[in-house]
């Protein structure tokens, strides 16, 4: 009887390069959206989110033995901070001087530039309903945005990593080396203190579940 085909992970612990670009591929919209929400706007002309994923994929062939050495950090959660390590460094290659110096001195684990407002806001006025007027569409954009730059940093990325990053309270929690009780209750109160003008928008799905 012959023995059971070994699933993509499994056989890229065992060095098989195209498993890996299979389990690659199965996140790669994921990891676009995520650098899509982070790029800096000033660099947007000068930078693409796919050339920052493929530069990810690079050092994701380079130092995946990294992530089959350790046992906390599933895959795809590696696979982000790898991403994310990837943006940072092309910012760094583009920003100011100033701006380099302060991303160079960050800690590895929050190697990434952080959530921007302007962006969330924007994927809040996407997804939302009313009103259909562009000036008034633009001034409830305006209230949005000013609502989600009162959030604290940490605030809005746990908001943008649950509501428009698909992840879960447990792994934004690890992601971000908080406790999943403290991600949960971030969230809620992120989602209360955004209620009034997500629910101007006519945004479905923010009740602040845990």
């Amino acid at each position: 009887m012959p023995e059971p085909a070994l699933d993509p992970v499994a056989r890229a612990r065992l060095g098989d390069e195209h498993a890996l670009a299979e389990l690659f591929r199965l996140h790669e919209q994921r990891l676009l959206r995520m650098v899509e929400l982070r790029l800096d706007r000033r660099l947007r002309r000068r930078l693409d989110a796919a050339d920052i994923v493929q530069d990810a994929w690079v050092e994701v062939v380079r130092r995946f033995g990294e992530w089959c050495a350790q046992d906390k950090l599933p895959l795809h959660v590696w696979l982000r901070l790898i991403t994310g390590q990837s943006l940072a460094g092309a910012q760094r290659r583009h920003l100011a001087a100033h701006m380099r110096d302060a991303m160079r001195d960050a800690p590895q684990r929050g190697h990434r530039p952080n959530v921007s407002s302007a962006s969330v806001a924007d994927g809040f006025i996407d997804t939302g309903t009313s009103p259909s007027q562009a000036v008034a569409r633009e001034e409830l954009r305006q209230r949005v945005r000013a609502a989600i730059e009162n959030l604290e940093e940490i605030d809005r990325e746990i908001v943008a990593m649950r509501h428009f990053e698909g992840l879960t309270n447990e792994e934004t929690a690890l992601e971000l080396e908080i406790e999943p009780s403290a991600a949960s209750m971030r969230f809620m109160r992120a989602l209360m203190r955004l209620r009034p003008e997500l629910k101007a928008l006519g945004v479905a799905g923010t009740g602040g579940g845990a």
